[in-house]
């Protein structure tokens, strides 16, 4: 016997396969059975057990979440703030929540970090640590954690005013786990703004200054400052770039190398709301170049981070370990966010990301694939070097965890369908055109889908012309309410809710011509959470 599997660890013993597959069929038609363990099961009693509630994925304890906010990492801990209201399963006044992670897979809740006060609702923004005491509100030995974010005064928004929103700052001298709002507030007004938000800071290594870069509707205002506390506007950007089918929200910059050569160029992300892809909320970038003042680009077309409709807001972590950039986007759509079909708490985050920069066909593309922490909870549970597919012979895999799974497999650049269904005849079906060189998502049948209109309206379609090898690797991440697909290493990637009304417990491959899948392994992905 010998071992099967990657670089990165020892699967399982062909001898053991045996004994945890039967295969029936014909050349044609196969049917593959996977004896497993530990079936999902949902209790709607059982905290971080409900219904939908995800699995590996980080989601609140309790009521409601948006945005991401405040990302850094700090020895050896990686914060998450996140746009938080905990009296109610929809959106109310803004809190910051908190948690923490070593691993940026398991998650420790912790208690709110900002509440609203007198000048406003804590709306998003983000935190960096001043090492250099800059601001002068720690010590070099003991440096300040800084959140810097929106105040939303709903009076004067309430009184028809237009400068509602203003920037704060508070602060932590623990380390995150407390905080206090600095007594200038705000450190950025406003005069006449209807939409003034968001802010992200980070410390520029080239001009030794602080830069933070926030959105005004339709446009993006950047700022540098010495002390993180006195701001000036030095340039602006967006009014005429990329798509404007909405409001700007969330922005982000950061600089990056281009795989494969020693250039480095920046990256801007701009999330929009209304004007995605597919409808609704969505998350675009402009690669150019940043001089500390002002942010250049020739980039003509708009181009997007996720084509699916469940990826907002997403910014990336300051001073994340190695020089990566690590990105986590809000899994929702303001379309239907309010509305999903969950009791207790509402909404989760993307599965952490790290972002790379290529050039493919002469273009610059940001890749996202997922972080490779998430290898360590896989628990290979099939694997085949080689699958066939005739014509129109559907090849189907029963497996009872699909929905806490990873499905990985090499198929050539042909058309190909994978359909997830369950007992009571629910589907989700992907498919692969190649030629019209697209990918789809149609959820219409997926599970519960009537809690809002836009939800499963039509089929998400989207163009892939940056696929330009013979063959397609596919990645795709299931847990209970969600799908992420990642296509040839994160050049395009897809996120989307689904609400199966039960788990999905069949995998059909099927394509109208013969073709190969290569090393195709499924893998159940452990739960992170203690219960």
């Amino acid at each position: 016997m010998k071992f099967i599997g990657n670089s990165s660890s020892k699967y399982i013993l062909i001898g053991s396969l045996l004994l945890l597959l039967s295969c029936k069929g014909n050349s044609e038609t196969e049917d593959i059975s996977i004896n497993t363990s530990n079936k999902i099961e949902s209790n709607s009693s059982i905290l971080y057990k409900e219904p939908f509630r995800p699995q590996f994925h980080f989601s609140p304890e309790k009521k409601w979440m948006n945005d991401p906010n405040g990302m850094v990492y700090y020895k050896g801990t990686y914060h998450l703030f996140y746009q938080y209201y905990p009296n109610d399963i929809v959106w109310g006044p803004m809190h910051w929540g908190h948690a923490t992670s070593s691993d940026l897979i398991h998650w420790t809740p912790k208690k709110i970090a900002l509440f609203p006060d007198k000048l406003g609702l804590i709306f998003s923004g983000s935190a960096v640590v001043d090492l250099k005491n800059t601001s002068g509100l720690g010590t070099k030995e003991n440096p300040a954690m800084v959140a810097i974010f929106t105040y939303h005064n709903m009076d004067g928004e309430k009184a028809g005013k237009t400068n509602f929103q203003t920037q704060g700052l508070a602060y932590s001298l623990d380390e995150g786990n407390t905080w206090l709002k600095y007594k200038g507030n705000p450190i950025i007004g406003n005069t006449d703004l209807k939409d003034f938000r968001d802010p992200k800071v980070f410390w520029n290594s080239d001009t030794k200054l602080w830069n933070l870069v926030l959105v005004a509707g339709d446009h993006a205002k950047f700022y540098t400052s010495k002390n993180l506390i006195n701001w000036e506007l030095k340039s602006e950007f967006g009014k005429k770039n990329g798509a404007h089918g909405g409001v700007w929200e969330c922005p982000d910059i950061f600089k990056i190398k281009v795989k494969n050569s020693n250039e480095e160029k920046w990256v801007l992300l701009i999330s929009i709301n209304p004007g995605g892809p597919n409808g609704g909320s969505s998350t675009q970038y402009f690669i150019g170049d940043f001089d500390g003042n002002s942010f250049k680009t020739t980039q003509k077309e708009t181009k997007w981070i996720d084509y699916g409709t469940d990826n907002y807001a997403g910014v990336t972590y300051n001073d994340a370990p190695d020089h990566k950039r690590i990105f986590i986007g809000w899994m929702s759509n303001w379309q239907y966010a309010r509305n999903t079909p969950t009791k207790n708490w509402r909404s989760a985050m993307t599965i952490p990301r790290e972002l790379t920069l290529e050039k493919i066909n002469n273009d610059y593309v940001l890749k996202n694939t997922p972080v490779t922490q998430l290898k360590k909870q896989l628990k290979v549970e099939f694997f085949r070097e080689t699958l066939s597919l005739t014509p129109n012979h559907p090849t189907t895999i029963n497996y009872d965890n699909l929905n806490q799974s990873q499905i990985r497999f090499t198929a050539p650049a042909k058309n190909l369908k994978l359909i997830f269904s369950n007992i009571v005849n629910d589907s989700l079906v992907l498919d692969y055109n190649v030629k019209e060189k697209t990918f789809s998502i149609d959820r219409r049948h997926s599970g519960i889908v009537d809690f809002e209109e836009n939800f499963a309206k039509e089929i998400h379609k989207n163009s892939t012309p940056n696929i330009i090898s013979k063959t397609i690797d596919y990645q795709i991440i299931i847990d209970w309410s969600s799908i992420e697909i990642f296509i040839n290493g994160g050049i395009y990637s897809f996120t989307e809710q689904i609400f199966p009304k039960k788990p999905y417990t069949k995998l059909s491959f099927q394509s109208g011509e013969n073709l190969e899948l290569k090393n195709l392994s499924l893998s159940k992905i452990r739960r992170i959470w203690k219960n």
